[in-house]
């Protein structure tokens, strides 16, 4: 009876998810219904990637060079480029796109803003990429460093907004200490920001600081036109399988919601220490593994500490490599409840216990590190007390500071 229970339940939500997906339009359907008017007779360039598709799967790429009032004529690719199979942290040079005859200018190569001979003859830049709603994922960036280079020659920009993965409620984790602003997380928000693109490019259109005075000019960015196109029928609550929406992989490891998930619960926890986190297992972002551990011990240290929305079960899988392997899989039974920043940040205090000395003391990257984490006061609380670091205070400051951003910003709300 369970299992005939269990298949109509998964037929039920199929059948919701496709509902959803009929019902919303991303920026680039409202685009195209509405005859494509707000570049209508524009030389336009396109900021893009493979998630950047419509709500049929369609190419943006093929939508716009489908449209028969504007034209298309440079493609521009952020970190792992325009279809998506670039490593990340490698440079990527400049090409001609087989497909479509285009320049292809990379600003994740020589260049991570459009230099001033790349935007020369355009008359718009459109920007559809599709976020995962975590400061340190570098699409952001590359938009808003796209934004001052078009600012400040003149260009108007129109964003193409799409959901927040992890919807428009949740917002969670330290806030950005300016001092560590960096191409890894450059927008002021906390760590999980509940923000989709388009809100973002608001923001930072009309919040000091965000975009910087030494790339556009006080004058230039009065000056400065920017269009966001919103989506219809997105709702804040709505994570991304209440979309119905087809998840294209935004990076190499992220494949899935699961991934996303994973990675604004685990992404910072796994730096400086003895833990992995499903990097080359079918899990990534949600398996748990600690060198000279089993995985009954890291279960049951994971599990002591309580966290409210949040079960471990030690799972077996195998590698890319075909190795049979065992850790504990990072369950969310209880998103509400969750603050998914909060185990990165125990498994830190974890390491620091399990390892001799303080390796937080002793790391060799602290820099990009912080630029991670994004908090000068937690790397002095972890490098100096190891062990005894305490994770509780940090998280409650952290969540009424989010709460504080959360309703500062409310108003560039879209939805």
């Amino acid at each position: 009876m369970r299992k005939y229970l269990s298949l109509a339940l998964a037929l039920l939500l199929s059948l919701l998810g496709k509902l959803h997906a009929q019902s919303i339009h991303l920026g680039i359907d409202v685009l195209q219904e509405n005859g494509f008017s707000q570049i209508a007779g524009k030389r336009i360039g396109l900021l893009t990637h493979p998630a950047g598709v419509n709500r049929h799967g369609q190419s943006t790429i093929d939508v716009l060079r489908r449209a028969n009032n504007t034209r298309l004529v440079a493609l521009f690719g952020p970190e792992h480029g325009i279809y998506g199979n670039e490593k990340a942290n490698q440079p990527i040079a400049n090409k001609i796109d087989p497909r479509t005859g285009l320049p292809v200018y990379s600003l994740y190569g020589q260049y991570r803003r459009p230099a001033k001979s790349m935007l020369k003859g355009l008359d718009a830049m459109v920007i559809d990429l599709q976020d995962i709603g975590v400061r340190s994922y570098t699409y952001v960036s590359c938009m808003i460093y796209t934004m001052e280079a078009c600012f400040a020659n003149g260009i108007e920009v129109i964003v193409l907004d799409r959901p927040n993965p992890l919807g428009g409620l949740k917002v969670d984790g330290p806030p950005l200490d300016s001092e560590w602003r960096s191409y890894v997380g450059d927008i002021f928000t906390p760590y999980v920001h509940g923000l989709t693109i388009g809100e973002i490019a608001n923001i930072a259109r009309n919040t000091p600081g965000w975009l910087r005075s030494e790339n556009v000019t006080r004058e230039q960015l009065r000056r400065a036109k920017l269009t966001i196109i919103p989506m219809r029928g997105w709702k804040r609550s709505m994570l991304w399988p209440e979309t119905g929406l087809r998840w294209i992989p935004t990076s190499p490891y992220i494949p899935s919601l699961a991934a996303v998930l994973g990675y604004a619960m685990l992404g910072l926890g796994a730096q400086e220490g003895g833990f992995t986190h499903g990097i080359g297992t079918p899990y990534p972002f949600r398996l748990l593994r600690y060198k000279g551990k089993s995985a009954a011990e890291v279960q049951r240290a994971l599990t002591r500490l309580r966290i409210p929305g949040l079960h471990f079960q030690i799972k077996r899988t195998t590698t890319q490599s075909g190795a049979g392997i065992e850790g504990v899989y990072v369950h969310v039974t209880d998103w509400a409840r969750l603050r998914p920043t909060e185990v990165s940040f125990h498994m830190m205090q974890l390491t620091a216990a399990w390892e001799p000395g303080n390796n937080f003391a002793t790391a060799k990257r602290i820099e990009l590190f912080n630029k991670h984490v994004g908090s000068s006061a937690w790397w002095k609380e972890i490098s100096t007390r190891d062990h005894r670091a305490r994770v509780t205070p940090f998280v409650n400051q952290w969540t009424q500071q989010a709460r504080d951003f959360q309703q500062k910003f409310r108003r560039y709300w879209l939805y």
